[in-house]
């Protein structure tokens, strides 16, 4: 969160970006954080948090919809190298939801594999439709993420690490407007 800030503020530091870091992570690599997060081109994980190589290991899907190489991948830094941080990311006007959301609303599939990004969303989708929100697209982002991120802290082989207080799972919503990282849920105590 301090890269966040960083970020926002425009104090950007770009640690961890120079040949002597590729270098030092050339033979392994440590990540404090895993991040899944949409494709979306305007939210870069790296650049929201201003970090470097070899700090986070990133996975984007569309809508960050997961499925079974997704979670194997997201398991991946905890189950291996003990990654204590997993970040779910959401964001601001994310097209990849609204498609959905519209695709579902209208009862209209869309073309080719993206209809498996909108039957993903649709838990998300049903309670956003039940709860009657003002913005039902940011809503269903919101609704969406948290469910996502409880998911996997509730996952067979994660949930163990989370449980021992090895492993921390958050949901988070990404501003275009401003650049802020909000954390929704799952935060640890202090």
């Amino acid at each position: 969160m301090d890269g966040n800030k960083r970020w926002v503020d425009g104090t950007l530091q770009h640690p961890d970006r120079d040949p002597k870091r590729r270098e030092f992570v050339a033979e392994a690599q440590d990540p404090y954080g895993v991040i899944l997060s949409c494709i979306d081109s305007r939210v870069p994980p790296e650049l929201v948090f201003d970090t470097g190589l070899g700090d986070l290991f990133v996975m984007r899907t569309g809508g960050q919809v997961v499925g079974p190489v997704v979670v194997g991948s997201v398991e991946y830094g905890p189950m291996t190298s003990g990654t204590p941080l997993i970040v779910v990311l959401g964001h601001q006007r994310c097209g990849a939801v609204k498609a959905a959301y519209t695709a579902l609303k209208d009862d209209e599939p869309l073309p080719g594999n993206l209809q498996s990004i909108a039957e993903a969303l649709r838990p998300a989708y049903r309670e956003t439709v039940e709860r009657r929100h003002t913005d039902p697209v940011d809503a269903m982002v919101r609704i969406h993420t948290k469910r996502t991120a409880a998911d996997l802290r509730t996952n067979k082989d994660l949930a163990p690490l989370v449980k021992k207080g090895d492993l921390a799972v958050i949901s988070a919503y990404y501003s275009l407007d401003t650049g802020r990282v909000e954390v929704l849920s799952g935060a640890p105590s202090a």
